[in-house]
């Protein structure tokens, strides 16, 4: 923390005129200061002085100076003000609210010597100090005044605690005394705390220390126990004067000590458990402090001068602006103070146990605030002004907070949701759970206040998507849980937090009385729900109907409203409730009943007469009569009577209603007798019972007053004569032994429950019996919920168990622990577990672990040691049972807590123990604790201890501590690092120490010059002399670019040198670009020619010249070269050549126009100005013309092209024609091709002609392919075909594209080229995809190319043309493509034309259209018959060839022909279902197809199975089949089969190995649909859950009989097995009489065509049918 001056309150005097005392309000909105001439000024929060008053004296003749105030504070209600006098009084000054306010004496208290010092640290209490060494409490309530202690010596200073619970006061002789109004759990010691060796004037009593100072110039830190703990010593300061005040930081982190010109800062470090002195606020001519005073929300700090100033600080550590609308103010470490910048209201942010407050955030609209310590979490509601502070783990800012609820904040963090309530700083509650969304988690906290219930705070929560917890957070148990059978979207409790409402997934809302536990549908759609605030009235929306529920007790009971639009909220306020209705874009209101509101408001406040008389002035409706039985129900419970007999008497239930008045006569009449209201009564208490149809219970509570004769009479009243009997039976038995027969007795009295008297006369007559007859008598308390009656009973009957469970149920702990040591380990281990976990609940964590241990659940003691904190413990048990690894996490675990504590030693040697070092090294650093890291790692870490240095020697070095830094540094033996340290510090002399003493020769030197540089001027030059580095200081100034400094060095000393810096800078500044200065600097230097070159470097030709004119004239001529060379780069060549001749250097030139190839231009001036050379310059010309492979560059093409040409037909004239060929050949044009191709065939020519064999190819082969590259490819072939290279003429052809030419050469000249031509003719119209073309030359090729270009009808209509394998190769590429894109069905359409042939590289095809068809969703039809039976006609194509093939009996064929049959049952199936007549059939074939579904997905399968059988009303089948649909679909979900239960199909042919399908072949609303048939018809108990059977004792449909193993073949119609009345249509082959007739005659009276394609089929399959008389036609 750091002072900074605000303002000055009050201005100081010329003189002594000292400031006795100041106080700040406990509001911090009102300030006090009291002057030399005893005024008191008032000023406000911001300083503005708004009030006055003078004190009095204690006697007026005394006169206004013959006293002075010592002391002075405000009351805790900060309206009153007490002061402090030496005339031996203290007055209490009554200030009011307002400013100027009439300032009134309401108490005054007189001492018997003059008032020293005082403070008012709790309502009615002021404590002051008195000259003879007492220290009295004043009472403003009674106004008198004591004694707390008294002293032999002057009481100089008094101070109190940040809580203000306690006192400390220090005296003349150095004594500081403690005491206490409440220690508040400490256990501090009072009285004499300490002596301190001065009398402690300045005297403050921190969170953590107590800090005394005064004339001895010496600031001393004592502990809780008086302890010196700390000592900052200024006595060798000369500046330092004595110490005269001291101040309390509200937080009790900081303090401030005043003295002459000074105020000093001491900030508590939570991390080191030490005081760390901040900057000292030093403020010349301010004089001795003589007072301090710290507002109280720790922002200001005021000072008070001997000279009467007062100057006001700002003591804030930071300030931050949040968002633009929040003013942060960080006074501590722990409090910040928050403001709204709009409003002025502030909130003071403070955490109780004095933690660091990290960043602070405002959310939830601003309303909310939320903030981090190590170990705890701030929530605070900004409007309310309730704060809370709960232990909180940091999870790295992970949370997420919702603030919907005003009354408590939800915190989601890893799963778990923790509750809040502002104002509290426990955790509400805490449960696991994943869903947090804020419509998923319902809060309720005192809502609505009840009657008898105090504190009402209930949570629910998704426990997971189906399934909500209810949770009551004051008692911390779960209230309840609720499963549902669909996901749940959205829930909310009411306010009383007794009923809850919920909605699913299918829009269905749910209410569940959570006292009850039932749960009832109210609405099977809902899109809007809402409770109305301040009730139990439910407003919901069932699409176009508003639904109110006035009494939510009634569920059935709603009133129902059209609407037009969709509600958007509801409205309560001025005794009226609004449902908002949006119709488009309008909005219109509903009210609802307030009258039927306020009832349900009535009945949950318990106010039963208020809810009576608003009845009373109902009309009777469905709506009021639900709302009577409500009230009358109410009543009963409340043992209101009168009520509950109004309330039957206008619901017309007269019998109940005189029953009723006849209780109230007796109850009226008891009250009279007795007293109370008379419901005690035992036959009130009785006749309600029978009320309540608990007749058991009456006839206890009659029995228990020994009214047996009653107990008859009413069991005889009702009728109910067996229970009558009991009861005369126990009266009976009392009978029997008077007539001594004690059996009989014993009989009777077991037959009517008088256990008591049974077990008396037991043990006289049948004591073998007793404990029989007691484990009975435990049974009977058991059935009566009388638990710990019946513990003993048990015990006497050795009934250990149920001695154990009823103790256990009665909460009888120690009992039940008693009873489990007498029983053996086995039996009582998982009794002790419960106990353990109740008394752990308890804290009774010795008892808890010694029964864990009991029960061999050694494991849960430690946890529970650990959950507790109680380390030493868990370690002790941990050594027993747990391995290394588990120990370490524990050692680790509670060496972190110790490390929270301050109690590092310990937690090092935690760590050490278990061989982390680097834990206690991290440890150390986090703390600052240097020393100590260092230690350790060089101890564990020797490689790392220079980068430890390091690391520390920056820390030091950011936190101003340089001379602890250098030692790290030097340690690390980074000198460099300690001497820019200094350097940066401005500590010179140091910096240069270290370089002498550490660095290397030079390091000294350098360190000089930088000192030298900061210096400047003479004191510069004066240094470097002492040190003899004044030249060595200039170069280096040069060399490093700092002229200026070189310049004043040399100036000052060594004018010598001025040249040469001046040139050096010239060459810097031409670097930079700065060429005018760098011109001026060369000539400075005397360096014209330099400048000259720069510019000409630059070409800025105009200043070279200017300059080489002016300065150095033997320059001009290189300036002309230079122009001349930049206008050749720039092809400007007369130009160029002109400057050259200028600059009489003709010889440039010709090298220039050479370099150009511009050989002409060069011959032209060596002609004119060099005529010696002309004849060397020509014979190089030769030579460069004769040059092969010579190339001209591009950017001189066109320049060169004529000089070409020109050379070329020179040679040629002159007979040269090598020359000539090879100038021709040189020619390049891009812009005129014409002349190019002219150059090209006039050297073809002249070669052709002129030159030899060899050189004429070479040339050939040279021109020919850039005519080619020309496209003059008929030129190109005629230059090869006249030396004879054929084939070099046919690829120009080719080139060209020129193909009848290309064929044509080839046949003429070279017959054998002719396949080449054609070869590359086929590559040439593959490429360009003319296919059309290409069938006529290779036909294979050109369907590849069909194929790959997806063309496939061209590419099957050209294979037809080969042959029968060629077009099926291609089929099966086709059918693959189509399955590839889905289009499945095309696929199977493509070989029911083409045939199916038995290729085994088809298999795959014809198995996957197989699949895809069985797995097809909607074929379940009539309309898919077309589909089935092209799947049927195809694989029947492929049975056929497969007999005729190598794959005849294959497994391949076999699994073909199950195919087959299976696609014949389904288009069977598609052809019944299209006729009335055949739906058994339908459901027969469904039935038979379900012995293979390892070949279909089995859930369909089942599925469909199951939806025939239920639609022929076969329920049986229906139910099982569907059952075991229900199971697959679960197991699908799961992806295992593993659950699956096969005890229905056991003895079927039905397989129990099946494929798991990959998804769920029925959608999820059948699958729901199934879901309830099933539930419904499982609650039938006319259904048997079997599959029928026939007469082989066998499952209808099964092939296999149970008992003999014979196997049956299956009918082609149907499926089942043929057992009697067959017909064979060839053998292996099937049908059953009965239904072959019944569907011919179905097919014959339809004329179905499916039906006819069936029996075609058959005919076709068996090889013929049966002869008929039925005919189609």
């Amino acid at each position: 923390m750091q002072l900074r001056h605000v303002r000055t309150l009050l201005a100081p005097q010329d003189g002594t005129a000292r400031v006795t005392c100041m106080a700040w309000s406990t509001s911090s909105a009102r300030f006090a200061v009291c002057t030399a001439d005893r005024v008191v000024l008032l000023y406000d929060e911001q300083g503005e002085r708004r009030d006055k008053f003078s004190t009095k004296p204690a006697d007026a003749k005394y006169g206004r100076k013959s006293y002075v105030v010592k002391g002075m504070a405000f009351s805790p209600d900060s309206t009153k003000l007490a002061i402090g006098q030496t005339d031996n009084i203290v007055y209490v000054y009554r200030i009011g609210e307002e400013w100027g306010d009439k300032k009134v004496i309401c108490n005054k208290f007189i001492q018997t010597s003059a008032v020293t010092c005082l403070l008012w640290p709790a309502e009615n209490v002021i404590v002051f100090g008195l000259a003879e060494g007492k220290v009295r409490l004043a009472n403003t309530k009674n106004n008198k005044s004591s004694t707390i202690y008294g002293t032999d010596s002057y009481v100089v200073s008094l101070t109190s605690n940040v809580s203000g619970k306690g006192i400390l006061s220090g005296h003349a002789d150095g004594t500081i005394v403690r005491f206490f109004f409440d220690d508040e759990g400490s256990g501090e010691s009072q009285g004499k705390l300490a002596v301190h060796p001065c009398p402690p004037y300045a005297l403050a009593w921190a969170s953590s220390s107590i800090v005394a100072a005064g004339c001895d110039k010496k600031i001393v830190a004592y502990g809780k126990e008086g302890s010196v703990i700390q000592t900052f010593d200024y006595s060798r300061d000369s500046s330092e004067k004595e110490f005269t005040t001291a101040t309390t930081s509200p937080s009790g982190q900081s303090i401030v000590i005043g003295s002459y010109d000074r105020l000093r800062v001491l900030n508590w470090s939570p991390r080191r458990s030490a005081w760390e002195e901040g900057k000292p606020k030093e403020i010349a001519h301010l004089y001795t402090i003589t007072a301090l005073a710290w507002k109280r929300d720790g922002s200001r700090i005021c000072a008070g001068t001997l000279c009467g100033g007062v100057e006001q600080f700002d003591c804030c550590l930071r300030r931050t602006i949040y968002k633009n609308k929040f003013e942060m103010t960080y006074v501590g470490p722990s409090q910040v103070i928050v403001k709204n910048l709009s409003t002025g209201t502030r909130v003071v942010l403070k955490s109780q146990y004095g933690y660091e407050i990290d960043e602070v955030k405002i959310l939830g609209k601003d309303r909310y605030l939320v903030a981090h310590t190590s170990d705890t979490l701030l929530l605070g509601d900004v409007s309310s002004n309730k704060l809370s502070e709960v232990a909180w783990q940091g999870s790295g800012g992970n949370e997420k907070f919702f603030f919907d609820n005003e009354n408590v904040c939800i915190i989601f963090n890893a799963g778990e949701l923790t509750l809040v309530e502002y104002g509290s700083n426990d955790i509400l509650g805490s449960v696991r759970t994943e869903f947090v969304n804020p419509h998923l988690v319902s809060v309720r906290i005192n809502e609505r206040q009840q009657r008898g219930v105090d504190e009402n705070k209930r949570l629910a929560y998704l426990v997971d998507i189906k399934t909500i917890a209810t949770v009551d957070l004051v008692g911390g148990y779960n209230a309840g849980t609720i499963s549902h059978d669909s996901k749940i979207d959205w829930l909310e409790l009411n306010e009383t937090g007794h009923k809850l409402l919920f909605r699913d997934k299918k829009m269905r809302l749910q209410l569940y009385d959570i006292e009850s536990n039932t749960k009832t549908t109210i609405l099977n759609y809902c899109s809007y729900v809402q409770w109305v605030p301040g009730s139990d009235v439910v407003v919901a929306q069932n699409r176009s109907s508003l639904c109110i529920w006035y009494n939510i007790d009634a569920p059935e009971r709603v009133t129902m409203f059209p609407l037009k639009g969709d509600i958007v909220g509801l409205e309560r306020s001025d005794g009226k409730t609004e449902v908002i209705v949006s119709e488009g874009v309008t909005t219109v209101s509903y009210t609802l009943d307030e009258g039927l509101i306020e009832f349900g408001t009535a009945i949950d406040d318990g106010d039963y007469h208020r809810a009576t008389a608003f009845l009373e002035t109902l009309e009777m409706s469905t709506e009021t009569e639900a709302m009577w039985k409500t009230l009358s129900r109410l009543a009963l419970e409340a043992r209101q009577l009168h009520i509950a007999e109004r309330c039957f008497a206008a619901l017309g239930n007269m019998a109940k209603a005189r029953f009723l008045h006849e209780t109230n006569a007796i109850a009226d009449q008891a009250a009279q007798e007795h007293g109370g209201d008379g419901t005690d009564h035992y036959l009130v208490q009785a006749r309600l019972a029978m009320l309540d149809k608990n007749y058991k219970l009456a006839e206890m509570i009659f029995l228990e007053q020994n009214a047996t004769e009653e107990a008859m009479d009413m069991y005889q009243e009702l009728h109910m004569w067996d229970e009558c009997i009991v009861v005369a039976k126990a009266k009976a038995g009392d009978l029997f032994k008077k007539v001594g027969n004690p059996r009989k007795a014993l009989e009777c009295y077991g037959k009517g429950s008088a256990f008591l008297k049974a077990v008396e006369l037991a043990r006289l007559a049948f004591p073998a019996e007793v404990v029989k007859l007691e484990e009975a008598w435990g049974d009977h308390l058991v059935q009566q919920k009388q638990l710990d009656a019946a513990i003993n009973h048990y015990i006497e009957a050795r009934c250990s168990i149920k001695a154990i469970e009823a103790a256990l149920g009665a909460r009888q702990w120690k009992k039940a622990i008693y009873i489990l040591d007498l029983q053996d380990k086995q039996t009582a281990a998982k009794y002790y577990l419960k106990i353990a976990q109740h008394y752990a609940a308890l804290q009774e964590y010795q008892v808890a672990e010694e029964l864990y241990i009991k029960g061999g659940q050694t494991k849960d003691a430690i946890d529970m040691y650990t959950q507790a904190g109680l380390w030493e413990q868990a370690h002790k048990l941990a050594l027993k049972c747990m391995s290394q690894e588990d120990v370490t996490v524990l050692y680790i675990t509670q060496a972190q807590e110790m490390e929270r504590q301050g109690k590092y030693k310990e937690a090092e040697r935690l760590y050490i123990t278990v061989n982390e070092p680097d834990l206690a090294i991290t440890m150390y650093k986090k703390c600052k604790m240097y020393d100590e890291m260092v230690c350790l790692v060089a101890k564990y870490h020797k490689d790392l201890l220079g980068d430890t240095h390091l690391y520390l020697g920056k820390e030091l070095e950011a936190e101003g501590r340089l001379q602890e830094a250098e030692y790290h540094y030097l340690e690390a033996k980074d000198w460099k690092t300690t001497v820019n340290m200094y350097r940066v510090n401005d500590m010179w002399e140091e910096a240069y120490r270290v370089a002498k003493a550490h660095g290397g020769a030079n390091s000294h030197k350098h360190v000089a010059y930088l000192w030298a540089k900061s210096l400047g001027g003479e004191a510069a030059v004066k240094l470097l002399s002492k040190f003899g580095l004044l030249e060595m200081a200039i170069d280096h100034a040069t060399d490093s670019g700092v002229f200026e400094f070189a310049f004043e060095l040399a100036r000052l000393s060594m004018k010598q040198k001025m040249p040469d810096i001046h040139l050096k800078y010239a060459m810097f500044l031409e670097d930079e670009g700065k060429f005018e200065e760098a011109e001026g600097e060369f000539i400075k230097a005397g360096k014209p020619k330099e400048a000259v070159l720069m510019f000409v470097h630059n070409q800025n030709w105009d200043a070279a010249q200017r300059v080489a004119e002016a300065h150095d004239p033997d320059s001009v001529a290189d300036v002309l070269v230079g122009q001349a060379q930049f206008a050749f780069e720039q092809r400007e060549f007369q130009k160029a050549e002109a400057f050259l001749l200028r600059a009489q250097r003709p010889e440039l030139a010709i090298k220039y126009y050479k370099e150009a190839g511009m050989w002409s231009e060069a011959l032209r001036i060596c002609k004119e100005y060099m005529p010696s050379r002309l004849g060397e310059l020509q014979e190089e010309c030769g030579r460069e013309a004769g040059k092969k492979g010579s190339r001209t560059p591009d950017f001189l093409l066109h320049s060169g092209t004529e000089g070409l040409l020109e050379q070329a037909r020179e040679w040629e004239q002159a007979g040269e024609y090598a020359r000539a060929v090879d100038c021709y050949l040189k020619v390049r044009d891009p812009s005129n091709s014409v002349l190019v191709e002219k150059c090209l065939l006039k050297a073809a020519e002249l070669a052709t002609k002129f030159l030899d064999q060899s050189r004429s190819m070479e040339v050939t082969q040279t021109v020919a392919p850039q005519l080619v590259a020309m496209k003059k490819y008929s030129m190109a072939a005629e230059l090869y075909l006249n030396l004879d290279l054929i084939q070099e003429a046919i690829d120009a052809f080719i080139e060209g594209e020129e193909w009848s030419k290309a064929k044509h050469m080839a046949k003429e000249f070279d017959p054998r080229s002719e396949e080449y031509v054609d070869q590359r003719y086929k590559e040439y119209l593959k490429k360009q995809g003319k296919v059309d073309s290409l069938v006529g030359i290779d036909v294979m090729a050109a369907l590849d190319i069909y194929a790959k270009q997806e063309q496939w009808e061209k590419c099957l209509e050209v294979a037809a043309k080969q042959s029968y394998k060629v077009l099926h190769k291609y089929i099966a590429l086709y059918a693959t493509h189509l399955i590839w894109e889905g289009s499945w069905d095309k696929a199977l359409r493509l070989y029911v034309h083409h045939g199916a042939p038995a290729n085994s590289q088809n298999f795959n095809i014809y198995k996957r259209l197989f699949v895809e068809m069985v797995n097809a969703s909607g074929m379940n039809c009539a309309e898919a018959y077309s589909s089935w039976a092209e799947l049927r006609d195809m694989l029947l194509s492929l049975c056929e060839n497969l007999v005729k093939s190598s794959e005849a009996n294959t497994p391949a064929h076999e699994e073909f022909e199950r195919m087959l049959l299976i696609s014949h049952y389904c288009a069977t199936r598609s052809a019944a279902q299209g006729l009335k007549q055949l739906d058994t059939m339908a459901a027969q074939l469904s039935i038979s197809l379900l012995r293979h579904t390892d070949l279909l997905p089995a859930d369909k399968a089942f599925y469909e199975a199951g939806i025939a059988a239920k639609a022929v009303s076969w329920e049986n089948m229906a139910f099982v089949f569907l059952n075991r649909f229900l199971d697959l679909s679960d197991a699908i979900e799961e992806g295992n089969l593993d659950s699956l239960d096969h005890s229905d199909f056991q003895r079927t042919d039905i397989p129990f190995e099946v494929p798991l399908p990959a998804h769920q072949h029925v959608s999820e609303e059948q699958r729901e649909e199934v879901r309830d048939w099933v539930l419904t018809m499982s609650m039938d108990q006319r259904l048997e859950q079997v599959l029928p059977q026939d007469e082989r004792n066998t499952y209808e449909a099964s092939l296999v009989a149970a008992g003999t193993g014979v196997h049956s073949l299956p009918c082609v119609l149907t499926g089942y097995p043929v057992l009697r009345n067959k017909i064979e249509l060839r053998p292996g082959r099937e049908v059953k009489k009965d239904a072959w007739y019944k569907f011919m005659m179905a097919v014959k009276t339809s004329h179905s065509p499916a039906g006819q394609d069936v029996i075609e089929f058959l005919r076709r399959w068996c090889g013929g049918l049966p002869s008929t008389s039925f005919s189609f036609q």
